[in-house]
């Protein structure tokens, strides 16, 4: 992507963080993240040391799927602090049961490198259903 391609890409991302962060569904929990709840359930909150099992699906802005575990007969299972840092602190927020569409901006995603099949200063979309915390 050019200089000028990258820079419109970052602009179209920021818009879009602005532009959901306007609608009355949505919340935001701290450093523009943003989420809406799908689902609330009444179980326990992960710390920053539990085991976290999930079903998620990870897209761009685009409407482009990077990720996808909800057709998987098991959920994926991860340490907490291996997570990058907008998954952190949406699922020290969440409780087991809790399914959230969450908007992290790419400070606290993968930031202005990105990673393979995801272009910096992505904003990730993610649909996360926090199962189970150990």
């Amino acid at each position: 992507m050019a200089k000028n391609g990258k820079e419109a890409y970052k602009a179209a991302n920021e818009q879009f963080l602005k532009e959901m962060s306007a609608r009355p569904d949505v919340r935001e929990l701290t450093k523009g993240i943003l989420y809406r709840v799908i689902a609330s359930g009444s179980g326990k909150s992960p710390s920053a040391s539990s085991v976290v099992s999930v079903y998620y699906r990870g897209s761009l802005v685009n409407g482009k799927v990077f990720d996808d575990n909800t057709r998987n007969k098991v959920c994926d299972a991860f340490r907490l602090r291996d997570l990058i840092a907008g998954w952190q602190i949406v699922l020290r927020n969440m409780r087991e049961g809790d399914k959230w569409e969450v908007f992290i901006p790419a400070a606290y995603g993968y930031g202005p490198r990105g990673v393979h099949g995801i272009p910096g200063n992505s904003t990730l979309i993610f649909e996360i259903r926090l199962v189970r915390v150990d």
